[in-house]
């Protein structure tokens, strides 16, 4: 029977289909879908925003939230006074790109540095990712001004298309400063080592280059790479072992959750649990064993975006769990973590795509859902529903 029937009788049968890297072939899973009169949140309509992208909260409780189009918002959840942040840079602005993530530094309260991504253009119709970290100075109105700013990274060669920047930011426990470089739809640069596409970057702060990293001796870029073969990767999390998650868009029926190792090569595009999208099949990961299987692999895409793995006391049935945005699946998706394995636990169907996932300082869970036909994209908190 060729692959795209079986695949096809699969999807069929089972609503919900993963493997994980300890499994010979996907095990069919209970359905993980938790009926809204069962869920144990309620949802408050907070704000809304135009093309909502990434947030992170300050120590004050506010947030910063980035805005596709270029515009960085300060907003006050306890007022709901909001203000623009200026001395952005601009964004290539297009298909998936623009204005992208945005982190404080771990010392924040002591230095005031934010980071945060964007697309940016390059010569004649190219376009790459770029990072950025500046001062941020907040006014008494609410606004701010980012300033001082300074690039401290940029994706390598900057190339044609609008897709798959990735730019997702995490600082780890190490104070390193963590991006995702995904691969801009064109395969082949995941797995170059002269190109810092397709890859998980590691540096120092002040986009200096850490002794440590497994490709030091190998030069620019290959010096910045943590691991590779990767493909669009849109959420990093570390959990409280100090253990970096990532997930990432697969080809058609490849989602991934992946744990990160050191100098790891994950294999795109040279195997894929999915197929290319013209339904050209990829190898799966376990024709290769040498490249890095993924944890947990989505059969049926959730196209997952944004990322957090919980540790407040507002859920305390839930700690150590991961939360994933559902763009495609317009889901919050649980991952139930035992050590270095990961299963899909349970999904909440939101209604709308949901680009982004953050906690709150009072350990409330944020979503920032995609705008959808001008009206904008909301910003919702999740709290323990009463009684």
């Amino acid at each position: 029977m060729p692959r795209s029937t079986l695949l096809a009788m699969t999807l069929a049968l089972a609503p919900i289909l993963f493997t994980s890297a300890c499994a010979a072939a996907p095990d069919p899973a209970a359905d993980t879908a938790v009926k809204a009169a069962h869920w144990p949140f309620a949802v408050t309509d907070v704000a809304r925003f135009r093309e909502p992208w990434a947030m992170t909260f300050l120590p004050d409780g506010s947030l910063l939230i980035t805005e596709k189009g270029g515009k960085l918002i300060h907003f006050d959840p306890a007022s709901g006074n909001r203000g623009v942040v200026s001395g952005t840079p601009a964004v290539a602005y297009g298909g998936q790109g623009g204005f992208g993530d945005v982190v404080a530094h771990p010392q924040f309260a002591g230095n005031g540095l934010v980071y945060y991504s964007y697309a940016e253009e390059g010569d004649g119709d190219t376009r790459g990712a770029a990072v950025a970290r500046a001062k941020l100075v907040l006014d008494a109105d609410g606004g701010g001004q980012l300033r001082e700013a300074q690039v401290v990274w940029r994706q390598t060669p900057k190339v044609s298309g609008g897709g798959h920047y990735g730019h997702r930011l995490a600082f780890g426990p190490d104070g390193k400063l963590w991006i995702s470089s995904s691969e801009r739809q064109k395969f082949d640069p995941a797995q170059d080592m002269k190109a810092n596409l397709g890859k998980i970057i590691r540096l120092n702060d002040d986009g200096g280059i850490p002794a440590d990293n497994p490709f030091v001796a190998q030069g620019a870029p290959a010096d910045q790479v943590w691991s590779l073969g990767h493909r669009n990767a849109l959420g990093l999390a570390f959990d409280a072992n100090g253990r970096l998650w990532e997930h990432e868009m697969g080809p058609r029926g490849g989602d991934e959750l992946n744990l990160i190792q050191r100098g790891g090569n994950y294999g795109y595009p040279i195997v894929s649990n999915g197929d290319h999208y013209d339904g050209r099949d990829i190898p799966d990961h376990d024709t290769r064993p040498e490249f890095i299987a993924p944890v947990v692999t989505w059969r049926q895409v959730i196209s997952p975006a944004g990322f957090i793995i919980y540790n407040g006391a507002l859920f305390p049935q839930w700690q150590g769990s991961g939360f994933i945005g559902g763009l495609s699946s317009k889901s919050l998706v649980r991952v139930a973590f035992d050590g270095e394995k990961a299963r899909e636990a349970e999904r909440f169907d939101m209604g709308q795509r949901i680009r982004e996932v953050e906690q709150g300082p009072d350990g409330a869970i944020w979503l920032l859902e995609d705008q959808k036909d001008g009206q904008g994209g909301r910003l919702l908190k999740l709290t323990p529903k009463a009684g």
